[in-house]
């Protein structure tokens, strides 16, 4: 089913409800009532997203099953999750239940729900509608939620690359369940324990990803000379470890304390570009190093010719990274209408010193805002125009008119 277009008179709004009620039906009711009563009175909703904590245990999947009837939208789409964040606030633990939705005039909204399914001739997502069959809509952005245990993201990733380029995806994999099968997923009436929930948008909304990686680079970047696989030999003609041992000679010692702790290494996602800023790079964590052959290992596959910098994360520069995306994007086009925040389930109190950061930061920026989120398993969002499958990331999704 695809919803819209309808009228563009006006643009897009949003409002957003939460409960932490302990019984879930009653949270449920509450933050529907709650979302709608922000919202405000006019035609129903084009989209709900509904993000329930896992919390609630074995109630969660029968509550969801009948979600589509009891939400005031067109269209819906939700997942279980380790916890969910409404406005300024973060519910890191315990039962809580966030309503977003959305009214989107003139905009396109086809919802999805994929499964990945071995052929005689190899991997296969299906469940695709037929309106995507063909060409996707002006300002496409797919907004996805997807299990971890059961859709392989990356490959999906990889597919829409070629043959939809240039789509933003933006999303967030469920981490309300922590075996295969425990997760609950969401696609108007229907629910699902594997595969992904989705929602293509486009017409006369833009979506606007913003993504914090929470790094900021040490060192200059450098050009792989020689790489194997995953496995970094020679960054400038030297050993890479050689030239990791140079930066870390000339750094004061609280980023030497970081180097220890918390290295990763960035690759520039486009190489075509005369300077790389921390943006540039989709960062990926150092998984080992020999101090023999001088070689660094990392979570990512690497090839000779690729540029890279060294880059280390503490909260300090994943609060800095937050706030200086969202300045940019507040200076770029102003206010938008609302907001979905996929924050990973390691930032949070795991990470700051305070609790709601990521919340706030968006409020103080771009509030006040109705937004819904929730901690992920793995954070989903574009660097440069490269879609990639994040972690420690804040990937956030703005909708404003286009």
């Amino acid at each position: 089913m695809t919803a819209g277009p309808g009228p563009a008179s006006a643009g897009p709004q949003c409002g957003v409800g939460c409960s932490t009620h302990v019984a879930l039906d009653a949270a449920i009711a509450e933050a529907v009532a709650a979302a709608a009563t922000a919202l405000g009175p006019g035609e129903r909703a084009d989209l709900a997203v509904a993000f329930v904590s896992g919390a609630y245990g074995t109630a969660v999947r029968p509550a969801l099953e009948g979600l589509a009837e009891f939400v005031p939208a067109r269209v819906v789409i939700g997942t279980t999750a380790e916890g969910v964040l409404a406005g300024g606030t973060e519910h890191e633990g315990g039962p809580a239940v966030v309503i977003w939705l959305a009214r989107l005039p003139g905009a396109i909204v086809t919802p999805l729900a994929l499964e990945y399914a071995q052929t005689p001739d190899g991997g296969m997502f299906v469940g695709w509608p037929p309106e995507l069959e063909a060409a996707w809509p002006d300002n496409a952005t797919l907004i996805l939620l997807a299990d971890p245990f059961s859709f392989p993201v990356d490959t999906l990733l990889q597919r829409l690359a070629e043959d939809r380029p240039g789509v933003p995806i933006v999303g967030g994999m469920a981490s309300g369940g922590i075996a295969p099968g425990s997760n609950t997923l969401v696609c108007n009436a229907g629910t699902y324990d594997s595969g992904a929930v989705g929602v293509v948008i486009g017409g006369t909304v833009r979506v606007r990803p913003v993504v914090s990686q929470g790094c900021r680079p040490i060192g200059a970047p450098l050009v792989i000379t020689r790489a194997e696989a995953n496995v970094i030999h020679e960054l400038g003609g030297r050993p890479a470890l050689e030239r990791l041992r140079e930066i870390y000679a000339r750094l004061h010692a609280a980023d030497r304390e970081l180097v220890r702790s918390s290295l990763h290494v960035g690759r520039v996602a486009s190489e075509y570009q005369d300077a790389f800023r921390a943006g540039d790079f989709l960062v990926r964590n150092v998984v080992g190093a020999d101090p023999e052959s001088g070689v660094i290992a990392i979570g990512d596959l690497v090839r000779t010719g690729q540029t890279v910098q060294f880059h280390v994360r503490d909260a300090a520069s994943a609060h800095d990274d937050l706030e200086r995306l969202l300045a940019s994007a507040r200076a770029a086009d102003g206010l938008p209408a609302g907001a979905l925040v996929f924050t990973c389930n390691g930032r949070g109190t795991r990470l700051f010193a305070e609790p709601h950061h990521d919340a706030r930061c968006v409020q103080e920026i771009l509030g006040p805002l109705p937004a819904a989120g929730f901690f992920a398993q793995g954070e989903i969002g574009p660097i440069g125009r490269l879609n990639c499958l994040h972690g420690f990331t804040a990937s956030i999704a703005l909708f404003e008119p286009a």
